[in-house]
C-alpha cells in the first residue's frame, strides 16, 4: 500500500496516541502489591496464646517421656560397657544385640511422639490459620491487591518496602475486632 504525504503527515500522531491509550490501559490494570508479617499477626490472633499454652503443657510432658526413654537406654549402654569384660564373647553379641533393638525400639518411640506432637500443633493452629487467611484474602480483594507477602520469613527476599503497603495491622485490627 501507498502512503501520500497528507496520511504519512498523521501516522506519527496515531502511533502516539495508540502508545498512550496503551500506558492508560496498563495503569488501570497495575499489579497492586502489599505485605503482611503472618508471624505477628498469629501471635496477636485472639486464640492464640491458649493455643501455644497447651501445645507447651503437651510438649512438657512429652520431653519428660523422651527424657525418661533416654535415660534408660543410657543406663542399658552404661550396664553393658561396665559389665561387657566379663562376658563372653557369645553373651556380649547377645547384650549388643538387645542394646541396639532397644535403640531401634527408641528411636520408633521417639519419631511416634514427635509425629504425635506435631499432629496436635496442626489441630490448634489450623483453625486460626484458616481465619487469617480468610481476613487476608478478604483485605486482598477489597482492596484489588494482586499480591500480599509474608515478609516474617528469613530471609526474607524484599529489601525495602513503603510501610504504607503493610497491611499487618488492618489485618490484626479485623482479627481482634478492634478496627476496620
Amino acid at each position: 500500500m501507498k502512503m501520500d504525504r497528507s496520511t504519512a503527515r498523521w501516522a506519527p500522531l496515531a502511533l502516539a496516541v495508540i502508545v498512550v491509550v496503551g500506558i492508560a490501559a496498563t495503569q488501570q490494570t497495575a499489579s497492586q502489591v502489599a505485605y503482611v508479617n503472618l508471624q505477628e499477626i498469629m501471635q496477636r490472633t485472639p486464640g492464640y496464646q491458649e493455643a501455644a499454652d497447651s501445645f507447651e503443657t503437651v510438649s512438657t510432658g512429652v520431653q519428660g517421656e523422651l527424657a525418661g526413654l533416654q535415660t534408660s537406654y543410657d543406663s542399658a549402654v552404661t550396664a553393658f560397657q561396665q559389665s561387657q569384660v566379663v562376658l563372653t564373647p557369645t553373651a556380649r553379641q547377645e547384650k549388643q544385640a538387645e542394646l541396639e533393638q532397644m535403640g531401634q525400639r527408641f528411636a520408633g518411640r521417639a519419631q511416634e511422639i514427635q509425629n504425635r506432637l506435631i499432629q496436635h500443633e496442626r489441630q490448634l493452629l489450623a483453625p486460626l490459620e484458616e481465619r487469617v487467611q480468610s481476613v487476608i484474602e478478604g483485605i486482598r480483594a477489597e482492596r484489588n491487591i494482586s499480591v500480599i507477602f509474608d515478609v516474617s520469613q528469613q530471609p526474607s527476599s524484599i529489601i525495602s518496602a513503603d510501610t504504607n503497603l503493610d497491611l499487618t495491622g488492618i489485618v490484626i485490627q479485623r482479627l481482634t475486632g478492634s478496627g476496620p
